[in-house]
């Protein structure tokens, strides 16, 4: 039976060379959404579930654009504010450079407290969250901790991917702020090498060493494999062999591919199986979603 996903964070437009060439040499370009949270939505709800994302998008071409992709891609966007005050962010993919974003002061910026407090859990199965949404500015911040408690409220468990962004705040700064995050979620998705950087831990048992409490924590260490401690038990997974044509957004797809395998109750070496080939398919795209077909909802009016 299919079960509800909520996730929560920014999401923008996304704008990607259609081959995997830097954008200076680039000819021809594709304008997709692209976003943490709503990645992971969107593979939840290819995998048969249902997914729900919500957030502020600008009230503006680039907003209307975003949302009627999510929600082509099975994505229930009908709880999304359109923010007629602030834009919609923008960033740009530059293979083998990284990423451009444009993105202050848009409308997920202003995401606040009373954002979480509208927020309905009404038959939410699992909330997701990221470390993004920590960083991209204080009223965010406060959006992200009153979520969570919500969810806590409501007996809802929380998904965590620390997914710490360099451009966004260096790692002396977010490392706390993104350790107590992690151990206020019910399962956090780190890799091994962010959490290196974050909290000086170099291996998947030094991670589970300092967050003994959460009940399921996935370390993923990129093409060698993933490991999942949940209670006592450790499962490790191996990555699949693939060719890299862009690695953004392989992390969302792993998420999605994880969460939707533990919505449906499978066993830990499958959800990091199901995680892994999920991540495997994103690997070879140069944008952050997958092609396939999935149901169709309406966009809201």
């Amino acid at each position: 039976m299919p079960r509800t996903l909520l996730a929560t964070g920014e999401t923008m437009a996304m704008v990607t060379p259609v081959v995997a060439t830097p954008v200076a040499d680039a000819d021809a370009f594709l304008l997709d959404a692209g976003g943490a949270e709503s990645n992971v939505a969107a593979h939840v709800a290819a995998l048969g579930h249902r997914a729900v994302w919500f957030s502020r998008l600008g009230a503006d071409a680039l907003g209307r654009r975003v949302a009627r992709q999510l929600s082509g891609r099975g994505v229930d966007v009908s709880r999304v504010v359109f923010d007629e005050e602030h834009p919609t962010g923008l960033y740009v993919k530059d293979p083998g450079s990284g990423v451009l974003y444009y993105r202050r002061g848009s409308a997920a910026a202003h995401l606040s407290g009373a954002d979480a407090d509208a927020v309905s859990f009404d038959g939410v199965d699992l909330l997701h969250v990221s470390g993004i949404t920590a960083a991209i500015s204080a009223s965010a911040s406060s959006f992200l901790v009153r979520v969570i408690e919500r969810a806590r409220e409501h007996g809802v468990p929380v998904s965590f991917d620390v997914n710490h962004r360099a451009p966004l705040w260096d790692a002396a700064t977010a490392a706390p702020v993104l350790l107590e995050l992690a151990r206020r979620a019910d399962i956090v998705l780190v890799g091994r090498d962010e959490a290196e950087t974050l909290w000086d831990t170099a291996a998947a048992d030094d991670v589970r060493a300092l967050l003994p409490d959460v009940p399921e924590l996935i370390v993923k260490d990129g093409d060698i494999g993933a490991t999942a401690f949940v209670g006592a038990e450790a499962v490790f997974e191996p990555a699949l062999v693939v060719e890299v044509v862009e690695p953004v957004g392989a992390g969302d797809a792993f998420a999605g591919g994880y969460l939707a395998g533990r919505l449906s109750g499978a066993p830990v070496a499958d959800r990091l199986r199901a995680g892994h080939e999920r991540a495997a398919r994103t690997l070879q795209t140069t944008t952050d979603s997958i092609d396939e077909p999935v149901p169709t909802a309406d966009l809201p009016t």
